[in-house]
């Protein structure tokens, strides 16, 4: 059993940080919303809590708060930003709006290096985001260290282990500040690091053979890291039980169909290859609005999937490759959201099939999935490949889907990961992507005046794709794929770079 580290969110936008950090650190860490019962607390048997940041001010009429009783069962915890503040405000201090809001770098000012900041030398970088500051201290608490701008930047209770920064430690900006999570995880709460892939692996194959038994599973295929490394837990775990079924919409990328059947069988995967190309450009027909074009696409692979599905007598379970971000946003303590996109999965089946549902990579990040895989041997052009969305080049076409558009958006995808391929640069990308719009822009090839369509390129740089930057391409690597696209791909004659981050746009278009 491993130690674990539970993070309660108040809605800042470190949380995950908060818990990727634990977890870099070999300690198992989970995110709950603020507002957990001290039973559900104690049920989860935590070494320590971290109480996260968030936007709202602990003098705002609806702020998020939690049961004082927290502090009495005698775990460690560590309150950072918002967390300290909340803190304070609960056991008896005081908490005042500052004059001066405190955003971005400053230095750390300690008093106090015995436990939580032994080793962290003094005036070492550090980053505040808050309005709000301590004013005064609760009854048994001192102050360790100070900003230019927060006189109490980080403060402590020995007795009662409970320890709290006014800065962020999760964040690369604070130069130490895995030093300081370390010491409050390993020194302050006794964490042992125990938590690895080759355990996660272990463990979780144990648990899928319990829980499944002599069953079998169903695990639909899309060609992506996430559920390649499910169905190989799976495999693991119960071997030929395992039914794996790979849908072509006639939406994969430049010959993946080919690659991905061709990979998942050298793996030894029990493989059900379905080619519904034509059914997917007949429903597509016509259908231009992007959440129609995602649900058709939905839908239409669910039916797919449930017809080959019903074939395979004794099914009782089905796999889905759900990742911790997928969990983290249904329990978000910003509530329901509105809906950017919907999101093209399997999540209809059990309902509709009556299947039980594994889902080995629930408690997994994405870099985490990647690690799991090469532990248990999956192929690096499978691990290595960027995120692709499950309606494909559907939804990297603006407008209606032809097969026209398909060939001519799959070519051009091609020129572009051939070309950053070549430029030895496709693993510093997190995605890398080409975008078809129907927009007639005019142009000039040899003497005579074009009025072609337009390919957009789209690459960014993230850890998770929570968030994300564009991808600082060299220039040569753009004009050679500009001038391939435009010269290979007959009805295009304009190449643009799109340089929007992740927020405020999306990594997808659509």
């Amino acid at each position: 059993m491993h130690d674990k580290i539970l993070v309660l969110d108040f809605g800042s936008q470190y949380t995950q940080l908060i818990a990727r950090r634990t977890r870099e650190l070999g300690v198992y860490s989970e995110i709950k919303p603020f507002n957990t019962s001290i039973n559900d607390i104690k049920d989860a048997a935590p070494r320590a809590i971290i109480l996260s940041g968030g936007p709202a001010s602990v003098w705002d009429e609806e702020s998020p708060t939690i049961d004082p009783e927290i502090f009495k069962l005698g775990i460690p915890i560590l309150g950072i930003c918002y967390g300290m503040q909340i803190t304070v405000h609960l056991l008896g201090g005081k908490v005042e709006r500052s004059e001066k809001r405190e955003f971005g770098p400053s230095k750390l000012q300690i008093s106090d290096n015995s436990d939580l900041l032994e080793g962290i030398p003094n005036g070492s970088d550090i980053w505040m985001s808050h309005g709000d500051r301590v004013l005064e201290l609760p009854p048994g608490f001192s102050p360790i260290a100070a900003s230019d701008n927060s006189p109490l930047a980080a403060v402590k209770n020995e007795s009662s282990k409970v320890y709290c920064t006014q800065f962020h430690p999760e964040v690369v900006h604070t130069k130490f500040g895995k030093e300081i999570l370390s010491n409050f995880i390993f020194d302050i709460a006794g964490c042992k690091n125990t938590w690895t892939s080759k355990s996660f692996a272990d463990s979780t194959i144990k648990e899928i053979r319990e829980k499944v038994g002599s069953s079998k599973v169903i695990c639909g295929l899309s060609g992506g890291v996430d559920s390649a490394v499910a169905a190989v837990i799976i495999q693991h775990a119960i071997a030929e039980n395992l039914y794996c079924i790979f849908v072509d919409t006639g939406l994969m990328r430049f010959n993946e169909a080919a690659e991905v059947v061709d990979s998942f069988k050298n793996m030894g995967l029990n493989l059900i290859h379905v080619d519904a190309t034509k059914r997917f450009y007949e429903k597509l027909k016509g259908v231009s609005d992007p959440e129609k074009k995602r649900k058709i696409i939905g839908e239409e692979f669910i039916n797919v999937f449930d017809v080959e599905a019903s074939k395979i007598n004794g099914a009782e379970f089905l796999a889905q490759g759900t990742l911790y971000p997928d969990v983290i946003e249904s329990v978000s303590v910003k509530g329901p959201s509105a809906t950017i996109k919907s999101h093209h999965n399997v999540g209809g089946l059990p309902e509709k099939m009556n299947l039980k549902l594994v889902e080995p990579l629930r408690e997994l990040f994405k870099d985490e999935v990647r690690a799991v895989g090469f532990e248990l041997g999956v192929p690096a052009n499978i691990l290595n490949r960027h995120p692709f969305p499950g309606p494909g080049l559907g939804i990297r076409i603006m407008g209606e889907i032809t097969q026209d558009r398909v060939e001519i958006l799959r070519l051009a995808d091609h020129i572009f990961m051939d070309e950053i391929k070549k430029a030895g640069i496709y693993d510093d990308i997190w995605q890398a992507f080409c975008v078809y719009l129907p927009i007639k822009t005019v142009g000039v090839m040899g003497d005579e005046r074009t009025y072609e369509d337009v390919i957009a390129l789209r690459a960014v740089t993230s850890l998770d794709g929570m968030t994300a930057n564009w991808s600082r391409i060299p220039y040569d690597v753009l004009e050679s794929t500009s001038v391939r696209i435009i010269n290979e791909v007959k009805g295009i004659n304009r190449v643009v770079y799109d340089i929007s981050t992740k927020p405020p746009s999306t990594i997808e278009w659509e």
